[in-house]
């Protein structure tokens, strides 16, 4: 069984080739109802035409691109004559310009078009919408916005009735001849015996038909409603947008255009828009066009595309176009039918299912042979092979239906359908458990991950940030309080005051707004709140000090820098640079320092060794240190230029608490039981990392503490003797987190599990076999590569998760254990009476009645067991690990006999054991033989105290 698995191992858990799922299909060659068996399978025909449109739109666009440069070079500085005639219903609405003309100008590039109408401004303004403020939220003009440019939702396919599910039943192959044998019995055995005794037979399996596809539509329906409901809070998205002047979070489908949306780095552009303001925009269009280059965009560009993402940079965009008459809202529509990807250990039931039902089938024509051969033999040797009464008709025709039972048995339609109806179970309680499956397969491969590779900040840590210790100066403060940070005030000179708050206010990729109630807010990462919180507690003004300066050039923190850098115009003329980073590497590039006077000393060699000794004794305490820089830039300085790496003059050095997330120590420590090893993986300083990973739990004294730089130096062979031994790595860059986790995978065969939450995690997050996103702190970017979004940010949501994952493990281990022994027995029985006695004690209304007690009820009931503590105390699954256990087949073997043989006793002993006579001991037998049948499958006590109670009832009888 297990080598003939491996055909269907080409299937994995995420990114299997269309060919190794196409392969897959073809195996299963036994299949009763293809609808039904591979209903939520991907479509890859869809999949192929939504390449397709991908593939017109990248030549589309192209052209467009090609076009518009072309014609800016004539354009550019000409006057231009609108000839738009604005439509009445438009105008009535008080807007000038209408969604065709829109979705024209940005989805085509038309730069021509666009200085027609005035630019992005222009647009705005015939919008009814301010390029500052955003729009009203006036309900009146909100309705008519919508009703003239649409809303930003995507066509759906539309929920299938439960009568379709009832219609895909009815296509059971079986179940149709089993109908027409049905329709026939009832009319010989009416013509025959009258009615309405001869209808008993054809109408007991018409009923039993009937109950059949209406159990099994249900049960389908239901889980179609469930994956829908999953479906839609994959799609939940919020955005920052600006409405009355105030920024607020609202979801992608409340978009309107006149909207101005707030975007940055892993965001995903949730309409067609234009760009108004920004810095260093770089948009990845892949999703949408297939180009793996980054777009700039800018004022000379100003197009921007739904679908697409922010690479680098952040910007303010006027939202133009929403909804269908996107291309990304066209391109959704049809991979919305492509469907999911099978999971690996639904494929491998596929293939359990397709050997059972090949053996059923054999068995099944054998059983008719033997039970035709009966008849014939007898009517051979009587003379009367060529006279066939009505009775001889009907004989025939239950033998036909017996064995046409044996295949709706044998073949176990419901295994992989007990997979996806334990999944949808699965994911509909995870998402209670604050854990949302983007991927189906990632419900099951949890449960076998042998490893976490998990960020620190927000998923160990609370992602709560606060300023607590400072060194100004070159002297250590505490500012844990607001009483410290007003000392710390009026302590420094006020020319240092001021360069500080001039570097924070600046240097951010944060903001501090007012909100409806007229309270500050402050927006940004946590890391950027911190910041500007302590700012704001030393007597700042964010917008009195963003006001003295223009800021002329901005430089995004990136994972690969490290560091964020913004050159500001000053009033008085000329530049001064600000830079803020990971503090080892901003101080590498000081060669100055402000002493505690305010003045400007050199960097010496002893200075830098305190300096370096104040960030590892902040590092130690478990604290985030950043280090914040300036430089005056020399005359001649070009805003072109990049920004210089060296000659700054270091203000401050700060250190940022982040406290561990209550809980997270002890789910480590079920993590351990459970043989799953945890690493952290993290940008931060390797002591601040190691006096996290200590007090988590996960930093033993046989672990290894690396640093991503010396991790990538090191050869392939010293790769392989430390990287079984890695609990901690710092300083990683997100190379470091993929080479790692392909390692993990590929050289020592571990299931992956990756925690994320920017744009770089996403390569990781790809590569892992289980990708774990984080839901507050997460990018859009890291969710779409992720399998499962961890809504609180937790690291116990992750060990939930792999709760959940074990337990549809085992659950379909328990369902295949007892649907497998049903049918061996169901087989043996019936097949070794035919030989045997010439007939067979399950009918076919019997067997039709404990199919769909496996199928359906059975599946129902093992496989929505809930997970239990017991789970995490047991050794992983892992990569190589068999789902069909030696002990399984040991109990499936075995129970397959004791009832084999207490079927067989019964058979051939029962009229004696039971002294049944007359002309009614056949059928009472054959009674108690289905009633014994049924009640095996409960557990052995309950089967002989059964065994028992008909002993004891029979008695009383007679």
């Amino acid at each position: 069984m297990e080598s003939y698995l491996e055909n269907f191992g080409d299937v994995k858990g995420k990114n299997s080739s269309d060919e190794a799922l196409r392969r897959w299909r073809k195996l299963c060659s036994v299949v009763k109802n293809p609808k039904r068996r591979f209903r939520f399978t991907a479509n890859l025909d869809k999949r192929d035409e939504a390449q397709a449109i991908k593939h017109a739109n990248h030549e589309k666009l192209r052209v467009a691109v090609l076009v518009s440069k072309a014609a800016l070079q004539f354009i550019h500085g000409l006057k231009f004559r609108s000839e738009y005639v604005v439509p009445e219903e438009v105008k009535d609405a008080g807007f000038q310009i209408c969604a065709d003309e829109l979705g024209s100008i940005v989805e085509g590039h038309d730069s021509k078009k666009l200085i027609t109408h005035g630019g992005a401004a222009g647009i705005a303004d015939k919008l009814a919408t301010s390029p500052t403020d955003g729009l009203s939220t006036d309900e009146d003009s909100m309705r008519r916005r919508q009703d003239i440019y649409g809303i930003n939702k995507f066509t759906e396919s539309e929920i299938r009735s439960f009568w379709v599910f009832v219609w895909e039943a009815l296509q059971d192959t079986t179940l149709i001849i089993l109908a027409v044998c049905a329709f026939v019995s009832l009319v010989v055995g009416i013509v025959m015996e009258g009615w309405p005794k001869g209808a008993h037979d054809g109408l007991g399996i018409v009923a039993s038909i009937l109950l059949v596809v209406f159990v099994t539509a249900t049960s389908d329906y239901r889980q179609s409603l469930q994956f829908k409901d999953l479906d839609k809070e994959k799609r939940k998205i919020q955005v920052q947008v600006t409405r009355k002047g105030f920024r607020q979070k609202i979801s992608i489908y409340d978009l309107l255009p006149g909207d101005v949306v707030n975007l940055a780095i892993g965001d995903q552009v949730p309409a067609d828009g234009l760009f108004i303001s920004g810095f260093s925009l770089l948009i990845n269009e892949s999703s949408l066009t297939g180009e793996s280059e980054p777009v700039i965009v800018n004022e000379d560009n100003p197009f921007l595309l739904s679908g697409t993402k922010v690479q680098d940079g952040s910007c303010k965009m006027l939202v133009t176009t929403v909804g269908m008459r996107t291309q990304w809202g066209k391109l959704m529509a049809t991979l919305s039918e492509g469907g999911d990807d099978e999971t690996p250990l639904q494929v491998k039931l596929n293939g359990v299912a397709t050997i059972i039902g090949q053996i059923g089938l054999f068995f099944a024509v054998i059983t008719f042979i033997v039970l035709s051969q009966g008849l014939i033999s007898k009517k051979y040797h009587d003379g009367l092979l060529l006279s066939w009464s009505g009775d001889d008709a009907m004989a025939m025709l239950e033998h036909f239906a017996i064995a046409v039972t044996i295949v709706v048995v044998a073949v176990p339609e419901g295994l992989p359908l007990a997979v996806t109806l334990s999944l949808a179970f699965a994911m509909k309680k995870m998402m209670n458990d604050k854990a949302l499956v983007r991927n189906l397969a990632a419900c099951e491969t949890m449960g076998s991950a042998t490893t976490i590779c998990s960020d620190k900040t927000g998923t160990l840590t609370t992602n709560h940030m606060t300023v607590v210790k400072t060194c100004i100066c070159g002297n250590i403060r505490e500012v844990n309080n607001s009483q410290n940070a007003s000392k710390l005030c009026s302590e420094l000179p006020e020319n240092v005051v001021k360069t500080l708050l001039e570097s924070i206010f600046n240097n951010t990729g944060g903001e501090i707004v007012i909100d409806e109630n007229g309270e500050y807010q402050i927006l940004g990462t946590p890391t950027e709140t911190a910041i500007l919180e302590f700012a704001m507690s030393i007597g700042g003004n964010f917008k009195a000090i963003r006001a003295e300066t223009k800021i002329a050039k901005v430089e995004p923190f990136n994972s690969t820098k490290k560091r964020m850098c913004v050159l500001l115009e000053l009033a008085e003329g000329g530049y001064r640079a600000h830079c803020k980073g990971a503090s080892e590497i901003v101080l590498a590039a000081c060669d100055k320092f402000i002493d505690e006077t305010g003045g400007v000393a050199p960097l010496d060699k002893a200075t830098a060794d305190k300096l370096n000794g104040i960030i590892d004794s902040f590092a130690s305490e478990a604290l985030r240190t950043l280090c914040l820089a300036y430089r005056e830039m020399e005359e001649g300085f070009s805003v072109g230029e990049q920004l210089p790496l060296q000659g700054y003059t270091c203000i401050a050095i700060v250190g940022i608490k982040d406290p561990v997330r209550p809980g997270v120590r002890e789910s480590v420590a079920i993590c351990r039981s459970a043989g799953v090893m945890v690493r952290m993986v993290t940008g931060d300083n390797i002591n601040t990392a190691k006096a996290i990973a200590r007090e988590c739990g996960i930093l033993t004294e046989d672990g290894l503490a690396i640093e991503g730089p010396e991790f990538r130096e090191k050869s392939l062979e010293e790769l392989l003797e430390i990287v079984p031994k890695i609990q901690v790595m710092a300083r990683s860059s997100p190379l470091d987190k993929h080479t790692l986790v392909k390692h993990l995978r590929t050289t020592f065969n571990e299931v992956v599990a990756v925690t994320g939450d920017g744009t770089n995690d996403a390569p990781a997050l790809h590569e892992a076999d289980i990708g774990l996103a984080m839901g507050i702190a997460g990018t859009e970017v890291a969710k779409e590569s992720a399998d499962v979004i961890i809504l609180d940010d937790n690291f116990s949501t992750i060990v939930t998760v792999a709760r959940w994952g074990r337990s549809v493990y085992v659950n379909i281990q328990k369902f295949v254990q007892f649907q497998l022994t049903v049918n061996v027995v169901a087989l043996l029985v019936n097949f070794s009476s035919a030989c045997f006695t010439g007939n067979a004690p399950l009918t076919a209304v019997q067997l039709l009645w404990v199919n769909m007690i496996m199928d359906t009820l059975g599946a129902l009931a093992l496989a929505t067991e809930p997970p239990n503590n017991d789970l995490m105390k047991r050794e992983p699954v892992g990569r190589t690990g068999k789902f069909i256990t030696n002990v399984m087949w040991r109990n499936i073997f075995g129970q397959s006999i004791y009832q084999f043989v207490v079927m067989w006793f019964l058979q051939t002993q029962g009229k004696t054991f039971f002294g049944l006579e007359g002309s009614n001991s056949d059928i009472v037998l054959n009674t108690i033989i289905f009633n014994s049948f049924v009640f095996c499958q409960v557990c052995v006590l309950l089967q002989i105290l059964c065994f028992l109670l008909i002993i004891c009832l029979l008695g009383l009888g007679r």
